[in-house]
């Protein structure tokens, strides 16, 4: 069974079309990835989704129940988690995860006590004094402690460390072992990678691909630099290789498909690596590369 089913979504303001026949459709027990750059759509999707938005065209459904008409119902085995939480200043931490868990009537204590210890939250303190961060630490306690049926997380571990962010994948881990779906919203592609069995890219409104990471490895190059004892004349007719670029101080700088990388290193050594620093790609550069 569908937990979300999106088809052909289309959201306008005014003129201006936001979504442009969206489809997605996560199954329970499922963790799917939903990826674009700033300003792409994410957050008009899932506003559609919470019955937040209305759609324009097209059918959006939750637990098989329209989104729009019976968000109530919707959201009572849901649990939401925004880029940017805004706390009510005057409340600690601690009533605030009480006041959302209750709303559930599915208050687990001694794993709402867990949670605060793992994600290293004050609950004393008013919500006026916390950083980004530690109000983010306050929204995913809650979340994760109501035990919801469905978890939609927007831009999740913005302001967390990365500490924070691997206490983040745990817990995402730990509802998917339940049996419970989560929807992520991320331009951080690596989170999206390690935590996510399907994907959709969107841009401009539009989800250009589809599929599970597996199938979309082909998006994925590795910027490599490097600088060896030996010229490395012969670099750039290598499978694989793109953009090879000589610098000043002698390194060179290339791509690599993700693929051919132990082939490619393996190629380095016999040069006598001095230095080398391999970054993933960023989501930003992924839709450069492929998109434009």
């Amino acid at each position: 069974m569908s937990v979300i089913s999106v088809q052909n979504l289309t959201k306008r303001f005014g003129k201006f079309e936001a979504l442009r026949g969206v489809n997605l459709e996560v199954k329970a027990g499922e963790v799917y990835g939903f990826i674009g750059p700033n300003g792409a759509g994410k957050s008009t999707t899932i506003r559609v989704l919470l019955g937040i938005l209305q759609a324009t065209e097209g059918k959006v459904s939750v637990f098989g129940l329209d989104a729009w008409h019976h968000a109530v119902d919707i959201h009572n085995r849901i649990a939401y988690v925004p880029g940017d939480v805004n706390l009510w200043p005057n409340l600690t931490g601690g009533e605030v995860i009480d006041l959302f868990t209750r709303l559930r009537c599915r208050e687990n204590k001694s794993y709402r006590e867990e949670l605060i210890q793992r994600f290293d939250l004050d609950p004393s303190k008013k919500c006026r004094t916390y950083s980004k961060g530690n109000r983010q630490k306050v929204a995913l306690v809650a979340a994760f402690a109501s035990e919801a049926d469905l978890y939609i997380l927007d831009e999740p571990t913005s302001g967390l460390d990365p500490l924070m962010e691997q206490v983040f994948q745990q817990c995402v881990q730990e509802v998917k072992d339940q049996g419970k779906s989560v929807l992520l919203s991320s331009h951080i592609l690596q989170e999206v990678e390690r935590l996510c069995d399907k994907v959709s890219i969107i841009r401009q409104g539009e989800v250009i691909e589809s599929g599970t990471m597996q199938e979309l490895r082909h998006l994925t190059r590795t910027s490599i630099t490097v600088r060896t004892q030996h010229p490395l004349s012969g670099l750039a007719a290598l499978p694989g290789i793109h953009d090879v670029l000589a610098e000043a101080s002698g390194s060179v700088m290339f791509n690599v498909d993700s693929e051919l990388l132990g082939q490619t290193i393996a190629y380095l050594g016999q040069h006598g690596i001095l230095t080398l620093e391999c970054t993933p790609p960023t989501l930003e550069q992924l839709f450069m590369r492929h998109y434009e």
